[in-house]
């Protein structure tokens, strides 16, 4: 399987597009993701950061991003990968972070990605699309609830790394 093959849609409702990240996003892109770090109370060095956008722009790197733009401004985004599994003949697709712009929620923005995301994942033989939220997270969970209920596991995490 070649991911640089899959063919990213664009979905257009409302002068609403979803596309993939470009270079060129990047004064666009780094407010959505403090805003995320920050609504998930985590810090990251700067130097992090920066490690995280070179691996959405590196089309080698088993780390891919849409952006969703209303009316020309970048108003959300998410970060997807491919995970290789035992149980899976290709792989499950887990969306990692999804954001969007605080004001502009539940106007549409995150089913959007999500959905680009699910077209994205069924393109490359993925035979799941995860996700995790925080169980506090109401606003995010009323539309994760409206594609599926939660899978009813549980996440347990050893850190390998001080402060992770």
């Amino acid at each position: 399987m070649v991911l640089g093959e899959v063919i990213y849609p664009f979905y257009y409702l409302a002068m609403k597009s979803i596309r993939p990240l470009t270079a060129s996003d990047k004064s666009s892109w780094d407010p959505l993701w403090q805003g995320y770090l920050k609504f998930y109370k985590t810090e990251l060095s700067d130097e992090q950061s920066e490690l995280t956008w070179q691996r959405l722009l590196d089309p080698d790197f088993n780390m891919y991003c849409l952006v969703a733009e209303v009316d020309g401004a970048i108003q959300g985004m998410t970060h997807y990968s491919f995970q290789n599994s035992t149980w899976a003949e290709v792989n499950y697709c887990y969306l990692e972070d999804l954001y969007v712009e605080p004001s502009l929620r539940g106007g549409g923005i995150g089913r959007s990605l999500i959905n680009a995301v699910r077209v994205i994942a069924e393109g490359a033989g993925s035979s799941r699309l995860y996700w995790n939220t925080d169980a506090t997270n109401e606003t995010a969970r009323k539309l994760y609830d409206s594609y599926e209920l939660e899978s009813g596991k549980v996440q347990y995490r050893i850190p390998l790394v001080e402060g992770d």
